[in-house]
């Protein structure tokens, strides 16, 4: 995925990026939401996603700012997990990014790139209860919530957006 406009980049991390994917995740604001992974975990999370640039076409991407080049955050996009039939997209913003209207951005091109894939498919995004911003960002983003998503371990706020 490669994406542009007047304040964000999402593109394709390049292997000497670790440094910065690492370090979001070091903030326990930006964690609050996450399910917990060992730094381990996350190099995986990292490789993992190198490697599906090569198989294609869902993966996780760094977004920067379009101002100064700064490490916004990430953001992907995959088959659900819970359903192989949607589209599951996310992103975690660095903290210094909150509340500036980036989320909705970012969503809007995981969106538009997911349904110049599959224009058919339903897209979906779950997020923790307690996290209301990112639920407020999927509501404005057209995203409607339907039931909790139960996990073995834990509830999900679930949204879809249906394909009309």
């Amino acid at each position: 995925m490669k994406y542009k406009n007047d304040t964000i980049i999402i593109r394709e991390f390049t292997p000497e990026e670790f440094s910065l994917f690492s370090t979001l995740f070091e903030n326990e604001n930006v964690t609050r939401y996450l399910p917990y992974k060992t730094p381990e975990e996350y190099k995986e999370m990292f490789d993992k996603a190198l490697a599906d640039y090569e198989a294609g076409p869902f993966s996780r991407w760094g977004i920067f700012s379009t101002q100064n080049d700064d490490f916004v955050g990430m953001c992907l996009a995959r088959v659900f997990l819970d359903n192989p039939e949607q589209i599951e997209i996310g992103y975690t913003l660095g903290e210094n990014y909150w509340g500036k209207g980036l989320g909705t951005e970012v969503c809007k091109a995981l969106v538009d790139y997911c349904y110049s894939l599959h224009p058919k498919k339903d897209i979906v995004a779950v997020t923790d209860l307690d996290n209301i911003g990112s639920q407020k960002v999927l509501l404005k983003s057209g995203f409607s919530r339907v039931e909790n998503l139960a996990r073995e371990d834990r509830e999900l706020a679930y949204f879809v957006l249906e394909k009309e």
